[in-house]
């Protein structure tokens, strides 16, 4: 899945449903003379009284901005995680290619990655990814009318993907050579637009669109591709406490139903086999 070449570097409170049920716990938190970092259930946060997740605007469902708030499949994982150390969750929109060699986790920027991310043996030799909490698959999507019935059918084609995405590797691997697009939203555009006639992008993503009845009515997927891709959250390499408390945090809500309520609103119908995927 994704990275992308965004150049905003924003804020964004995290202010969804779940968030607002965070509260800070008296006596969890306790200051650090380094340099007014903070500790949380022996958590060392890079904000006092905050979990700060890197994440690249948009990616529907798993992060955007929804009604001036930043909401989302990860954004709600995330906030048990924070409701977990007693603090709120905290967003900051950053260009992709900085998860995948851990510089903000690395500066003390983020306390976290959150962002759609698949586990690759790549990206772990600069981060630590936590167990695994979804699997994908890559979608190929095209205009009703275009005549492409599968991928295989979209050679000779213009194909768009997601620049430094998975999903634009595995076109390449294809024999494909995908026109690259900086944001998910735009791959879409493209599509719309004609600029290329077929995309291939993350499931989850396309899913998302065909909500709209509009993009629903125009377009249509002709292959869902079983990658084995499976996606993670990153912690800067060694956080062990940090990556623990994500961790207990995904099993205790596959445990309670949460996990199912929060997939069931972002993603659609329960699936246990993607939702509850095996280690990597």
């Amino acid at each position: 899945m994704k990275s992308l070449l965004g150049r905003r570097t924003r804020l964004l409170a995290a202010t969804t449903a779940t968030a607002g049920l965070v509260l800070v716990a008296a006596g969890c938190s306790s200051g650090d003379s380094g340099g007014g970092k903070t500790t949380a259930g022996g958590v060392h946060l890079a904000r006092a009284g905050k979990l700060t997740t890197c994440t690249h605007l948009p990616y529907p469902p798993f992060q955007s901005v929804i009604g001036g708030k930043v909401q989302g499949f990860d954004v709600s994982l995330i906030d048990l995680v924070a409701k977990d150390l007693g603090v709120k969750q905290q967003i900051v929109d950053t260009p992709f290619e900085n998860f995948k060699t851990g510089a903000f986790l690395n500066s003390g920027q983020c306390d976290l990655a959150a962002a759609g991310m698949t586990i690759t043996a790549e990206r772990a030799k600069n981060v630590d990814f936590s167990d695994p909490y979804f699997e994908a698959t890559q979608a190929v999507l095209v205009a009703k009318n275009s005549g492409i019935t599968s991928l295989a059918g979209a050679k000779g084609k213009k194909v768009g993907a997601q620049a430094q995405t998975t999903g634009e590797d595995f076109a390449k691997k294809k024999g494909l050579d995908p026109v690259s697009f900086a944001s998910s939203d735009a791959v879409l555009n493209g599509l719309r637009t004609g600029q290329v006639q077929a995309v291939v992008i993350d499931y989850p993503v396309v899913q998302g669109w065909l909500k709209d009845k509009a993009n629903a009515d125009k377009f249509k997927i002709v292959d869902n591709l079983k990658t084995g891709e499976q996606y993670g959250f990153t912690v800067k390499k060694g956080n062990k406490p940090l990556l623990n408390a994500i961790n207990k945090a995904l099993k205790d809500a596959k445990a309670d139903g949460t996990y199912k309520k929060i997939y069931e609103k972002w993603i659609g119908p329960y699936d246990s086999s993607v939702a509850s995927p095996a280690g990597s």
